[in-house]
């Protein structure tokens, strides 16, 4: 059995990708080791992070690929790698019309979340927009999908990679594309064992992701020598409750003005900084967790289609603890009354003054949004710890999406795109940036593949 090319993986990237090469004319075989499709995609938040779309000047957002690109280098603190900065933020705005003219409907909502300088977080319904994908790419006729196909080891003629073995209802099997791979296979938040070798700290998170997600691509291009980039910077994504099993998102009141603080009522961190850097710091915190501290005022502000901020339907699951005072919530929280209402004087006294100088907080959430005093009874309390939603690093590649391996050759015939590339992130992580690099990064490996069948 043979494609002009196979991809690895049932997600937003894979099907991005599918598409991509299926409207340029290419057949496409895409493989899906799970019963179903979506993989972590759709378990997401359906958060995207575009720049200068009609949405944002509809709203009157000022925001440019250079604001973009500003804020994605400052979150990666040095270690994102700048080439492919440079490919999201030169693709970024063709995606979102791209998305828009297969049908794809945005939130009318824009926030702003983590790592962001102005509103630019589009929101969709993550498994309604792969199966979108997956029905656009249906219609092509050039795309064909399986299902329960697990990918053991990637082919290779020449020195070129030509193919995949596939084990699919207990036959081991053979499939070619000579336009090559593309792996779009996802992390490997379930691995354990790599968890452990990559990230030791994480060992106090709570791990989430799709089923599948256990790091097969990356163990198939590690096995012909590919490079990795970011494996040191995984981290856990604060706000989720630590004893919620209906919702896998986390909650981020912080961002609408919440503090953080600890099982001994005191602050431990800026929380206008990324989520991953706040997840971080709370699994430093006794018993690694944390609880967000805010108002009536604040819970009010959240954006119910947004889940990240949806607050009011989690107090109406009973996530949120709530009492009249402050001293009350201590008490609910078990967290002493007089530190508790010590911690918020001083933190309002710094909105007041304008100036934070426990820990340099300024707005919000990174750069955007002025902050606001806790002082309007009843006053909650959201418990959080950290989980690890996905693990944001991954393959090295270059700009066109191509992998390379550990001399900086690329590996000819093999693509990769979505979570199990890493590089774009670096040390932290804006908000939308996976899903956004899921899409964007997808389509232009297609790109390569069809452009370069000769290597």
């Amino acid at each position: 059995m043979s494609a002009d090319l196979i991809i690895v993986g049932g997600g937003a990237a894979g099907f991005a990708a599918a598409l991509e090469a299926a409207e340029a004319g290419a057949s496409v075989l895409l493989l899906e080791k799970q019963p179903d499709t979506g993989g972590s995609s759709a378990m997401s938040g359906g958060c995207l992070a575009f720049a200068g779309t009609d949405m944002q000047q509809a709203q009157g957002i000022e925001d440019s690929d250079d604001l973009l690109a500003s804020d994605l280098r400052e979150l990666g603190g040095g270690e994102a790698d700048d080439a492919l900065i440079g490919a999201y933020v030169s693709n970024q705005l063709a995606t979102y019309e791209w998305l828009k003219a297969h049908g794809q409907v945005f939130s009318p909502v824009l926030e702003a979340s983590s790592g962001q300088s102005v509103p630019r977080v589009h929101t969709v319904d993550p498994a309604d927009m792969v199966r979108l994908l997956a029905a656009r790419c249906r219609a092509t006729g050039r795309v064909e999908l399986r299902t329960g196909a697990s990918a053991k080891h990637l082919l290779r003629e020449d020195g070129r990679v030509t193919g995949v073995a596939v084990l699919r209802d207990g036959v081991l099997s053979e499939l070619h594309a000579p336009r090559g791979v593309l792996l779009a296979s996802g992390g490997f938040s379930r691995n354990p064992e790599l968890v452990h070798r990559f990230a030791p700290d994480c060992a106090g998170a709570v791990f989430i992701g799709g089923a599948g997600n256990v790091g097969d691509g990356l163990r198939m291009a590690w096995h012909l020598g590919a490079d990795f980039r970011d494996m040191p910077y995984i981290k856990g994504t604060f706000g989720k409750h630590p004893t919620d099993e209906v919702n896998d998102h986390s909650c981020l009141a912080v961002y609408k003005g919440a503090i953080a603080i600890n099982q001994d009522g005191h602050r431990f961190v800026d929380e206008s900084l990324s989520y991953k850097l706040l997840g971080a710091a709370c699994l430093k915190q006794p018993y690694g967790a944390a609880f967000q501290i805010l108002d009536d005022p604040i819970l009010r502000s959240g954006d119910n289609q947004v889940r990240i901020l949806d607050f009011e339907r989690r107090l109406e699951e009973g996530l949120f603890l709530q009492a009249d005072t402050l001293e009350e919530l201590a008490r609910q929280i078990e967290v002493p009354p007089e530190a508790l209402t010590q911690t918020v004087a001083t933190y309002n006294a710094a909105v007041t003054a304008g100036e934070d100088l426990a820990f340099g907080r300024r707005h919000l959430v990174h750069n955007h949004g002025a902050l606001v005093r806790i002082a309007t009874a009843p006053f909650y309390a959201y418990p959080s710890t950290a989980a690890v939603y996905g693990t944001y690093c991954g393959l090295r590649v270059d700009a066109r999406m191509q992998v390379i391996d550990v001399f900086g050759a690329p590996i000819a015939g093999l693509l990769a795109a979505g979570e199990v590339v890493g590089g774009l992130h670096g040390s932290a992580y804006m908000t939308g940036s996976a899903l956004g690099k899921a899409l964007i990064f997808g389509r232009i490996a297609a790109r390569t593949a069809l452009g370069n069948a000769g290597g």
